[in-house]
């Protein structure tokens, strides 16, 4: 019986299997492949030479800014959510049970929406003479105009608004687990509020925070709708940059260079997020 149960799990998931290597796997394969490759950019043939000369193309100063720039708006835009979604996952996990439910839906009506529609709708938010720049001149907080759309700031600024609910969710999850008879004993043991946070709430969220910080940096570092729309092609990421050299260039080994190169980064990201999560407390 023991293996018929392992056939059976085995045969379930031959589906999945199958789709996750025809679509995934193969597809993997052949950008890597490609990345190998030179093009004729005369004939548009390609040969499979195995070089390694696109990965030299990308230390160029054109490539490497936009690869620099992509780690960096990733980073700041994780870093932003991570300062507003903690807090607010804190809120709500301290929230009796009927309040949770609500608070979480109200985290979560935003993808109800579209990712495309959400995203245009910052542009007239955050542009000069927007509601935003109004709201910061009634509480005198900024003077004259923004100045941030079109521009880093700004693609970070929606960045930050599109993927803040991917950071509050897994958070919220380690705080609500967290067993707050350990806090009471803090408390008994004389450690203040400021000191039980640091040494038991925070090590207990560790897990959840890196879960954010993943899912939110490793999407963030190939957006590409963010800073089509609020880029407005002046700032590119290596998700435009990939794009424009699959569709407008044509240049299909150079582009699946830029890939791998990409997802190498998001693979040593997962690493250091994963160590990090290791050294958690469980």
């Amino acid at each position: 019986m023991r293996y018929a149960g392992r056939a059976l799990r085995s045969v379930l998931a031959l589906p999945t299997l199958a789709w996750m290597v025809l679509f995934f796997l193969v597809p993997l394969g052949l950008i890597v492949v490609y990345s190998f490759a030179t093009i004729s950019l005369v004939t548009y043939d390609i040969s499979y030479g195995w070089t390694v000369s696109n990965y030299r193309q990308i230390h160029d100063p054109l490539y490497f800014d936009t690869l620099t720039r992509s780690i960096f708006l990733s980073l700041t835009a994780t870093i932003g959510c991570l300062l507003l979604g903690f807090p607010l996952a804190y809120f709500i996990s301290r929230q009796p049970a009927r309040w949770q439910r609500l608070l979480l839906v109200l985290v979560i009506v935003p993808f109800w929406s579209s990712f495309i529609v959400r995203t245009y709708a910052m542009v007239n938010l955050i542009d000069n003479g927007g509601p935003l720049e109004d709201v910061l001149h009634t509480l005198h907080v900024w003077s004259g105009p923004l100045n941030i759309l079109y521009r880093p700031k700004g693609i970070a600024l929606g960045i930050v608004y599109s993927y803040l609910p991917l950071m509050v969710l897994p958070i919220y999850v380690s705080l609500e687990r967290i067993d707050y008879a350990l806090i009471d004993a803090a408390g008994d043991l004389g450690a203040n509020s400021r000191r039980t946070f640091r040494r038991v709430t925070l090590p207990l969220a560790m897990p959840g925070v890196a879960v954010g910080c993943i899912i939110v940096g490793i999407p963030a570092l190939g957006e590409y709708v963010i800073p089509e729309i609020l880029g407005g092609g002046k700032t590119l990421m290596l998700g435009n940059v990939i794009t424009d050299q699959f569709l407008s260039v044509g240049d299909y080994p150079f582009g699946s260079a830029i890939a791998v190169a990409l997802m190498a980064v998001m693979a040593a990201a997962l690493v250091l997020a994963r160590v990090v999560q290791r050294r958690a407390p469980v």
